[in-house]
């Protein structure tokens, strides 16, 4: 069973691109079904049915785990038996039609515009890693950015001439995006200081630790804390909070869903509704006003 999940993995990353976190996930999650089998006396892939799938899911649910980790899981096992299809190793797929149990998705956490202007107002210009921060949540509210793709871009990957920036996504599909004038001017004060952690010429990318390595996710949550606390603010903010705010304020000011779907790199704009609060009754507003056979009689 083992070697039929290593060689799945190793499908997602060279030919899907996964990123390792994301590799991890999968291997997690197939472990976890790996054991469930494996204590029914299962040990093999092919003997695995739709009541197996359907009580797996049902285990987790009493075990209460949330309904987005289930569908997770049971999304992993569909891909996986997918990919055991194509090697010709099972015929049908006993995931197919296992569904999670339904729960309320809960909405995102974000922070409104006089947070953040009170989270990146700062004057300190002696703090070179100050400067670097500011650049980088500066960027990330600026451009949507997820931190992922925050700490893989390149010098090379933005222009600030232009005001434009080149970001490579899930999936590895890549994405040009708009960097708006205090991004642009938060980068450039920290590209003044940037030679002084550059420990060598080959160093591309655009954020560096204080040691002169590309910055780290972990360290940009460490330094987001680090600001938190200096500003005085008194809420949890993550980089991903900054996404989502990034999200809802460029929404509720444009009504344009399109453009924030592709802004984000969402592959389904339904995620885009989710992400940025959207509910069905100003989506039906929108088609409302819009189509023209769709208007309301007075």
């Amino acid at each position: 069973m083992n070697d039929y999940l290593d060689q799945f993995i190793q499908t997602l990353r060279s030919e899907k691109y996964y990123s390792p976190h994301t590799c991890s996930n999968y291997r997690r999650d197939l472990q976890r079904f790996q054991a469930y089998l494996e204590e029914r006396a299962i040990d093999n892939w092919t003997d695995v049915g739709y009541n197996d799938v359907s009580s797996f899911a049902a285990q987790r649910h009493r075990q209460g785990r949330k309904s987005r980790t289930i569908a997770r899981e049971l999304s992993s096992i569909r891909s996986f038996y997918q990919f055991l299809i194509r090697c010709s190793v099972v015929t049908k797929n006993p995931a197919l039609d296992v569904s999670a149990p339904k729960s309320d998705k809960p909405l995102p956490k974000t922070c409104d515009p006089e947070s953040l202007g009170q989270l990146l107002r700062v004057t300190d210009d002696h703090d070179e890693l100050l400067l670097r921060d500011i650049a980088i949540f500066e960027l990330i509210y600026s451009s949507g950015l997820r931190l992922a793709e925050l700490v893989g871009i390149d010098l090379d990957d933005i222009d600030l001439t232009q005001q434009q920036l080149v970001v490579t996504g899930k999936g590895n599909k890549t994405r040009h995006l708009p960097v708006g004038s205090k991004a642009v001017i938060a980068i450039q004060r920290w590209l003044r200081v940037r030679p002084n952690y550059c420990r060598n010429n080959d160093q591309k990318a655009l954020f560096l630790s204080k040691p002169g390595k590309r910055i780290s996710t972990r360290n940009v949550q460490s330094r987001l804390n680090h600001l938190i606390q200096r500003q005085g603010l008194g809420q949890q903010i993550s980089p991903h909070v900054l996404r989502h705010s990034f999200a809802t304020h460029l929404l509720e000011s444009s009504s344009d869903l399109r453009a924030v779907q592709e802004l984000l790199g969402h592959a389904n704009i339904a995620t885009t509704q989710i992400y940025t609060h959207l509910d069905f009754q100003h989506l039906a507003n929108v088609y409302d006003a819009a189509h023209p056979r769709a208007r309301r009689k007075e």
